[in-house]
């Protein structure tokens, strides 16, 4: 018998197993009916989302635009023909901050996204501004070689012939300083540089659109605040999933601080590319596009 028991003890050993794993199976067949994988963002959440960050109507702002653009055409920083030429479809916007002398608010929308970028870059460009003459623009000792500047084709001369010379905007020693405080703080998703480094004409725009509020005695969350919303309109792709990723944190995009979006931990482009490894693909927020970094 003691040779037959080994035998035993094995035939045994696998009817044990056998009915262990059959167990187990079924439990987690049971398992997977109880508890399926969570339920994907429905169509009208993302609807949602998309009219909170980039509303139709899209977003005015009371800041005083005056004549400024009067004034970008008569240094030459904007060339008026080429200027016409390629808003041909939107004459009434461009006569009105082109011509105009007491317009007092400013509004972002899809379709006016890439004439502000225009218009705010070639105010950023031309302004006097120790940003440009003393930055990280100045570090390669020839700032000519940028996006900003190499890529503005819009003027009467090349850009180098306005960069920095002309006090457009009135700012005070302090407000200068404030300026640079501000655009230290604002990144875009382009690149990893931040508006203090306004190597693209996002950046050149963004620091033109500061100046403008900072001159007007804007706060800083109104500026920060304005900021993204341009942002947004100029990176729609970006600043969706960036609300997503806030919403799906528990905060809608609306009490979402500003100046944290703008940082360099969500709106730079390392900063972005992090949030969007943790997102992945997310259906119905996949064709907003983007801004390219040109005229």
């Amino acid at each position: 018998m003691s040779k037959f028991f080994p035998k035993l003890l094995l035939i045994l050993a696998a009817f044990l197993a056998g009915s262990f794993f059959s167990r187990y199976r079924a439990s987690t067949q049971v398992v997977s009916r109880v508890s399926p994988p969570p339920s994907p963002v429905s169509v009208a959440q993302i609807n949602q989302l998309k009219i909170q960050v980039l509303p139709p109507q899209g977003f005015t702002f009371d800041i005083a635009w005056g004549d400024l653009g009067q004034r970008l055409v008569k240094i030459g920083v904007i060339d008026r023909a080429k200027f016409d030429k390629l808003f041909a479809g939107q004459p009434d916007l461009v006569k009105k901050y082109l011509d105009g002398s007491d317009e007092t608010s400013i509004t972002i929308t899809a379709d006016s996204a890439q004439f502000w970028v225009d218009l705010l870059w070639a105010a950023g460009l031309a302004q006097k501004s120790p940003v440009l003459d003393s930055g990280p623009m100045q570090a390669s000792g020839d700032p000519g070689r940028f996006a900003s500047t190499g890529g503005w084709t819009l003027g009467k001369k090349d850009a180098m012939t306005y960069y920095s010379q002309s006090q457009l905007i009135p700012l005070t020693p302090d407000q200068h300083e404030r300026v640079k405080s501000i655009a230290e703080n604002i990144y875009r998703p382009c690149c990893g540089n931040s508006t203090a480094f306004p190597d693209c004409n996002h950046g050149m725009a963004a620091l033109g659109l500061v100046e403008l509020m900072v001159s007007q005695g804007a706060s800083d969350d109104q500026i920060y605040r304005t900021i993204l919303a341009f942002n947004s309109f100029w990176f729609p792709q970006t600043y969706l999933e960036l609300g997503y990723h806030f919403s799906k944190s528990g905060t809608s995009w609306d009490r979402v601080d500003p100046k944290l979006a703008l940082g360099k931990s969500f709106s730079s482009g390392p900063g972005y590319s992090a949030v969007k490894r943790q997102i992945g693909t997310v259906p119905g927020l996949n064709d907003a596009g983007g801004g390219g970094c040109g005229v």
